[in-house]
C-alpha cells in the first residue's frame, strides 16, 4: 500500500454484540484500556439510515462496512442519568428561585415566599422528571432498535497494528460477534 493510500483511509476495528451487557462491557474495557471516547462510535437511528440509505435494512450485519452509513457518538448509561439529574434539578431551581423573586418582588411574605418556591419548584422537577424520562427512554429504544436487526454495531477507530489487535482482542473477549478490521476512505 502506497503511503498516499495510506493517510487517506481510517482504518477501525468493528464488531456486533447480542446484549447490552456484552457491548458495555466491551466499551468500559476498551475506555480502561486507553481507547478515547471519541474513537467509538455505534450506528445512528434506524430512521437516520433509512434517510441516508434510501431504503430500511434487514440486519446490522449489512451495514458494518459502509463507509457513508451515519454513526452517532457512544453515550454511556451514567451520561444519560446525568442528563437525566440535570433536567430534574435545573428545572426544579429556575422554578423555585422564579417563583420566590415574584413573590418577593410583589411584597410577599417571607411563607408566601417560601409556599411559592415550593410549588413552583415542584411543578418545575416534575417537567423535569417527564423530561428526564423521554431522554433515558429514547436511548433505551435506540439500542432496542439496533438489538431488533441483530446486535449493537461498534467501531472502534484504530491507529497502529497494536491498537488494532488490542481493539479486535477486546472485542472478541466481550462476546463481539464477526470481530474484524477494515479500512475506509477519508
Amino acid at each position: 500500500m502506497s503511503a498516499t493510500q495510506e493517510t487517506n483511509t481510517i482504518r477501525e476495528a468493528v464488531g456486533f454484540f447480542a446484549t447490552v451487557d456484552t457491548f458495555e462491557s466491551a466499551i468500559d474495557d476498551l475506555m480502561s484500556s486507553g481507547f478515547d471516547r471519541a474513537e467509538l462510535s455505534l450506528l445512528a437511528t434506524e430512521q437516520s439510515v433509512e434517510e441516508k440509505l434510501g431504503h430500511k435494512y434487514q440486519k446490522v450485519t449489512e451495514l458494518e462496512d459502509e463507509a457513508a452509513i451515519p454513526r452517532r457518538s457512544y453515550v454511556s448509561t451514567e451520561s444519560v442519568g446525568d442528563a437525566e439529574g440535570g433536567l430534574i434539578g435545573g428545572l426544579l431551581y429556575v422554578g423555585a428561585v422564579a417563583a420566590a423573586g415574584a413573590v418577593a418582588a410583589s411584597g410577599g411574605t417571607l411563607a408566601a415566599v417560601i409556599g411559592g418556591a415550593a410549588l413552583a419548584g415542584g411543578a418545575g422537577g416534575l417537567v423535569g422528571s417527564i423530561l428526564a424520562k423521554f431522554v433515558g427512554d429514547q436511548h433505551a429504544r435506540d439500542l432496542q432498535e439496533q438489538l431488533d436487526h441483530g446486535g449493537l454495531l461498534l467501531w472502534v477507530r484504530t491507529r497502529d497494528a497494536a491498537h488494532e489487535k488490542r481493539a479486535v482482542d477486546i472485542l472478541k473477549k466481550h462476546s463481539g460477534r464477526d470481530v474484524h478490521v477494515h479500512a475506509l476512505p477519508c
